[in-house]
């Protein structure tokens, strides 16, 4: 056990009485010197160790009370308080009216109160801090909704108070009339340079937020991410007979390419869902040879801002067994409604690349027809046409 402050300063001045060349009997002995050493290092120790809890202390209260000043602006001028004593700026807002020596502030149905709910006129009837304001209730509350604002958990710690929230809320107004208010992570995460907490839209709920996705898409497993939902892949068929369900981004389009109309001694005949070739020409007809020999359709789903450049489509030539194949290819886009989104390159020898070099906004739909022409030893012997239609999204995933 320490021993008392009194006693150990008896001691101190005992051994320090003794230590002149007159010393007496009533001196202390050699091991009663060194046990009154260590009772004073004790107490040494003991009074060391709450003068440094006093000073973290009194650091602790000087940062609290730097915090407290700071919230008020020193150069804001004080605010009169029968100035306050009308409606607030917007009427649709709330309003704030006088009561003896305090203004209280009020909300109208469908938004909530930031800040605290009155405040005290000082004695030359100005006050100064905070002004309290209304602010848009959270999407799917409700007008007073409790859910959104709840009492502070407080506690009484060496004469002053406490409070703290839980999870999701902050606590909101002055000293004795504190609240807790929800945090608003969709408003605080949708300011600029921020993360996105959701792909696509986010709702504000009492402590939280949850994460919502278009219609046409599905919310994945990590709650804030959507997926496309293909319509064409259900066991119901969801397009007409005679047509062909396309999965687009959000939705789905029934489409049923058909052939060119035949003119002349030119037909075309419909080989597949999806490709038409051209009746054989007559020997002696050159424009008949000169028009695509196959026409193939095909349909490409897109986000909008898709980063460029970027390969949509490839189109390439196969060689009949037996026989010959062309020894010389030209690409080129013949048609549509592109607007210069698109460029066609040679990739290869026998293979061309579409490719999107303008970002895209959707929604939107495109059409562009490409080309490819054959020559053997520069002799042209046939073109192939691909008419690409992108349907693109009005969302960038």
């Amino acid at each position: 056990m320490v021993p008392s402050s009194p006693r150990a300063l008896f001691l101190l001045l005992l051994l320090l009485a003794c230590s002149e060349p007159r010393a007496s009997q009533n001196c202390l002995n050699k091991q009663q010197l060194i046990s009154a050493i260590r009772q004073l290092q004790q107490l040494l120790k003991g009074q060391e160790t709450r003068f440094a809890e006093g000073i973290r202390h009194m650091k602790s209260r000087l940062a609290a009370l730097q915090n407290s000043v700071s919230r008020v602006a020193p150069d804001a001028p004080p605010v009169s308080c029968l100035a306050l004593n009308a409606p607030a700026d917007g009427r649709k807002f709330g309003s704030k009216y006088l009561v003896d020596h305090e203004v209280h502030f009020t909300c109208n149905p469908g938004f909530r109160l930031v800040g605290p709910s009155s405040v005290v006129c000082l004695p030359n009837g100005t006050w100064t801090g905070e002004q309290p304001h209304c602010r848009a209730a959270p999407e799917g509350s409700v007008a007073g909704d409790s859910a959104f604002s709840r009492a502070p958990r407080c506690a009484q710690v060496e004469r002053a108070q406490h409070c703290s929230c839980e999870a999701g809320f902050q606590l909101s107004g002055a000293a004795g009339d504190s609240v807790c208010e929800d945090v608003n992570e969709c408003e605080l995460y949708g300011q600029e340079g921020r993360p996105r907490l959701c792909m696509h839209a986010c709702v504000n709920t009492p402590g939280s937020y949850r994460c919502t996705c278009p219609s046409g898409y599905r919310t994945l497993a990590d709650g804030k991410s959507c997926e496309d939902v293909d319509e064409c892949a259900g066991l119901q068929p969801v397009c007409p007979r005679g047509t062909t369900c396309i999965n687009t981004g959000g939705g789905f389009q029934c489409v049923s390419p058909e052939c060119p109309e035949g003119s002349g001694n030119v037909s075309y005949v419909k080989t597949s869902p999806f490709q038409c070739e051209r009746n054989p020409c007559p020997m002696d007809s050159r424009p008949c040879h000169h028009l695509p020999k196959t026409i193939s359709f095909h349909y490409l789903s897109l986000p909008s801002n898709l980063k460029t450049p970027i390969t949509l489509f490839r189109m390439a030539t196969a060689s009949a067994p037996g026989r010959a194949g062309p020894n010389s290819l030209r690409f080129g886009i013949v048609g549509g409604n592109s607007r210069g989104h698109f460029v066609m390159q040679r990739s290869d020898r026998q293979t061309g690349e579409l490719i999107l070099v303008q970002t895209l906004e959707g929604p939107q739909t495109l059409e562009v027809d490409v080309d490819m022409s054959e020559y053997l030893d520069r002799s042209f012997q046939a073109n192939h046409v691909s008419k690409v239609t992108i349907f693109v999204s009005p969302y960038d995933f």
